[in-house]
């Protein structure tokens, strides 16, 4: 009973001290309108636009960095390693080769064959000679710890070249 009397007189001061606290507002909505009232600083003023001059390529004796290469570049570019584009694709090459994720091998050692796993969870059996990878990876060598793979990807100037890349076991 003495426990609730004194909560109730807590009670009563605390609302007491937050009904006075609400009532000393007027200095608080006088500041707030005096800094509405300020004027603000004024806006740098725009930065003026620079016309450049165009400038038209007339070295006759060097190629237009700007144009395709000429016929004969091409040419040069058609002798050098490309993947075989005429093959079916096979079900690993719709992945990127760093999503691929090899989870084991079966076989003995003369037929290894790596288990891929790729990112939907499905795991395929993959012999040499498969393909595997979006860059034209051909699969050169399974062993118990990786499989090798021999990418095709392109030069930058219509050519292809090849870049060696590996799965590894336990790789993620």
């Amino acid at each position: 009973m003495r426990v609730a009397r004194i909560a109730t007189v807590f009670a009563m001061l605390g609302m007491t001290l937050g009904l006075a606290a609400c009532s000393g507002q007027g200095d608080l909505h006088e500041w707030v309108a005096q800094v509405k009232a300020r004027k603000g600083a004024p806006l740098p003023a725009l930065p003026v636009v620079k016309t450049f001059e165009t400038f038209i390529y007339q070295d006759q004796d060097r190629r237009d960095p700007f144009e395709p290469a000429p016929p004969e570049a091409s040419a040069q570019t058609a002798s050098g390693p490309h993947p075989d584009q005429n093959r079916p694709r096979e079900p690993l090459e719709a992945f990127p080769l760093d999503s691929l994720k090899m989870v084991g091998t079966i076989g003995a050692k003369g037929s290894v064959e790596a288990l891929i796993k790729d990112p939907q969870g499905v795991i395929h059996q993959v012999h040499v000679g498969d393909y595997m990878g979006q860059n034209y990876g051909h699969v050169i060598q399974v062993t118990s710890s990786e499989v090798d793979v021999v990418e095709m990807v392109s030069n930058g100037s219509g050519g292809w070249m090849e870049r060696d890349a590996s799965v590894a076991l336990g790789d993620k």
